[in-house]
């Protein structure tokens, strides 16, 4: 059977605009992008909260092989993230490939007739040769199950699907949540609120953010001479990887008594700028620094200071139709609670859809009973012609290009290989899964997940089986060598 597209990408953020780009570069031009929104851009598209900006240097958040010389800031605005993937879409003609306000529910592999059989919300079915889920880390908002919260009358946001006809001037507003989301949006808040009123569950780490506009002259010499750019990016990402090496380092850097450097670089900005040491004790974090997702910014804590900003470190009760009943009893009405509880991961985000493979195998379910894992983060047996942008033990470093890229290289070996074949068929072998699962878990037995305190840290690097299973314990380097090293024959090939 003649599939109706050769490739078949789900999702046109960063992740699958990268991979049709990687297709194209091999020869293959039949490619299907199907996109649930009703624009390309991924997060950047559908995330338009006020505050919304990268949390990691402009320089770093681009793919290497398409530099934007022009960002404003050091930590470019959601806006230019979103231009950033118009231009990339325009630039390598994508748009060709997109069908936007395409859901898809379910893949099904077709062992006879050796494609996938795609399935979208109205009962539309497509075919396909190769399967690529470009979904991301986050792209399933996640709404809390608290007592009565349907029964609240006032205007409920989440930042993931932010209601810009909303008019927050004067409101009281409660926010759930204090994560990387929060800590751009509460400072936003408070400017505007009425009152705002946050409600804490588990403080987080946040250190100084080296921020400010990307003069004129420093964007003339990038877009002039290239290299400029280049060193930036390699000085940043040297920067990063120093960083999150003392994550996945946890081990030794305690060893050496240097894993409380960032906690005290938390601290002193903490103090700097809140003088009430009772809202600084709220405010402080009892799990080590790493256990959750690393924080950057100068106006979060401020904005605790303000007269009318309260933080809220009760547990939330239940809700009434007017407002938060804490479990000591009190009530805080309010006009508009936002939602900023982030995105759910392990129960329906590994994989976004459902994914059947050979012998009727469950992807989603198969992952939840037994362990997370994917051979270099990209192919998981019993899945054939599949490969994922996103996968557990994928992410590397902190800029989410670098883990794309590197699947980008992993794609163009993986079908090099089968063109010399003759092949049309590929899967990764049990034994190469088993041996990469065993490798990475054998390096995160050194990382601060498993050597620090991060039993109350409400992480979601953790999965239910209590692994961190996002981040592959490598530098980004490292994996970028390996990507386009992997051994050939941890593959099986078919004609």
């Amino acid at each position: 059977m003649t599939p109706d597209h050769e490739v078949l990408i789900v999702g046109a953020g960063f992740g699958g605009l990268g991979t049709a780009i990687e297709f194209n570069r091999l020869g293959i031009d039949d490619i299907l992008i199907l996109e649930r929104e009703n624009d390309l851009g991924g997060t950047w598209h559908v995330n338009r909260y006020p505050g919304l900006a990268v949390d990691i240097a402009s320089v770093t958040y681009s793919y290497s092989f398409e530099p934007n010389p022009y960002w404003s800031r050091l930590y470019a605005p959601g806006a230019e993230l979103k231009g950033y993937a118009d231009h990339v879409a325009d630039k390598y003609n994508l748009r060709r490939y997109m069908r936007f306000n395409a859901a898809v529910e379910s893949a099904r592999w077709d062992d006879e007739e050796q494609l996938w059989s795609v399935s979208l919300a109205g009962g539309e079915t497509v075919s396909a040769r190769y399967l690529v889920t470009a979904t991301g880390f986050l792209s399933q908002p996640y709404r809390p199950e608290i007592e009565g919260i349907n029964d609240f009358t006032g205007t409920v946001i989440h930042t993931a699907k932010w209601d810009d006809t909303v008019d927050l001037a004067g409101k009281r507003i409660a926010i759930i949540g204090t994560g990387a989301t929060a800590v751009q949006l509460i400072p936003e808040l408070a400017k505007v609120a009425g009152h705002l009123t946050v409600f804490q569950r588990t403080p987080i780490w946040v250190v100084p953010k080296v921020d400010g506009p990307i003069p004129k002259p420093v964007q003339q010499l990038f877009a002039r001479l290239p290299i400029a750019q280049r060193i930036a990016r390699a000085v940043n990402i040297g920067m990063y990887e120093a960083l999150i090496g003392g994550v996945i380092r946890f081990r030794q850097a305690k060893r050496l008594n240097l894993h409380r450097r960032p906690t005290a670089m938390g601290i002193k900005h903490m103090r700097r700028q809140i003088a009430d040491p009772e809202l600084r004790r709220k405010l402080t974090p009892d799990y080590d620094f790493g256990c959750k997702r690393p924080t950057f910014s100068n106006d979060y804590y401020p904005a605790f200071t303000r007269p009318n900003v309260r933080l809220e470190t009760t547990p939330i009760g239940h809700f009434t139709p007017t407002g938060i009943v804490t479990t000591d009893g009190n009530e805080t009405e309010i006009d508009v609670l936002v939602l900023a509880t982030g995105f759910n991961i392990w129960d329906s985000n590994f994989p976004a859809i459902e994914i059947i493979g050979r012998e009727g195998r469950n992807l989603g379910k198969w992952w939840r009973d037994n362990r997370f894992c994917a051979y270099e983060g990209v192919s998981v047996p019993m899945f054939p012609n599949y490969l994922s942008i996103a996968s557990p033990y994928s992410y590397i470093g902190l800029s989410y290009f670098t883990t794309i890229e590197a699947h980008m290289r992993h794609i163009e070996r993986l079908f090099g290989e089968m063109r010399r074949r003759g092949a049309r068929t590929f899967e990764v072998t049990d034994d190469a899964n088993t041996r990469f699962l065993d490798r990475m878990t054998a390096k995160l037995a050194d990382s601060v997940f498993y050597n620090g305190n991060c039993a109350t840290a409400n992480s979601y690097y953790f999965n239910q089986h209590g692994e961190a299973a996002i981040l592959r314990p490598t530098s980004t380097i490292s994996a970028r060598r390996e990507a386009g090293r992997f051994p050939l024959n941890d593959y099986t090939y078919a004609a």
